[in-house]
């Protein structure tokens, strides 16, 4: 039992991701730039001891346009936090690093590494991405600003009963 109470401590320092969030993002590719209403739904599992986000964008006409399912841990055993994300028909298990107001997270990408900024400010969760390769600077591809626009009971409501 001390490992969950260990993991629901440390999962505190993500509290503020909990709830419902929307706001647009921009991505870029080599086929062009990419706009899309973005929303986070996100809250705590486990008692508390882990977080899972759905990521969802929408383009203009309402359709889909990207679409992510990801969990957050952390291990007391090795006091590492991990990010377990599903997008694109892509997936993996990545280091996640809390910061006073956000965090961070970082994808290998062959020479270069892919990584994730999020900050929390004035109630406005921007988060970017960025390509990093080594001898050059960064270049962002993804931004992201949203604001929270509800709470959510997801997923610990509507469990299955024993009956």
């Amino acid at each position: 039992m001390a490992a969950i109470a260990a993991q629901q401590e440390a999962m505190k320092k993500l509290d503020w991701m909990n709830g419902k969030w929307r706001g647009p993002a921009v991505s870029q590719s080599p086929q062009g730039e990419h706009k899309v209403t973005q929303t986070e739904r996100i809250g705590g599992f486990l008692d508390g001891s882990l977080k899972v986000i759905e990521g969802k964008g929408y383009n203009a006409d309402g359709s889909t346009g990207f679409h992510a399912f990801g969990v957050v841990t952390y291990d007391p055993a090795t006091k590492t936090y991990w990010m377990t994300s599903s997008a694109q028909g892509r997936s993996g298990k990545f280091q996640l690093t809390p910061s006073d107001n956000g965090y961070k997270w970082e994808i290998p990408a062959g020479p270069a590494t892919i990584r994730y900024t999020a900050t929390l400010a004035d109630g406005t969760w921007t988060e970017v991405g960025d390509y990093v390769a080594a001898g050059q600077p960064p270049r962002r591809f993804f931004t992201m600003t949203l604001t929270r626009v509800g709470d959510t009971d997801w997923p610990e409501a509507g469990s299955m009963t024993k009956d």
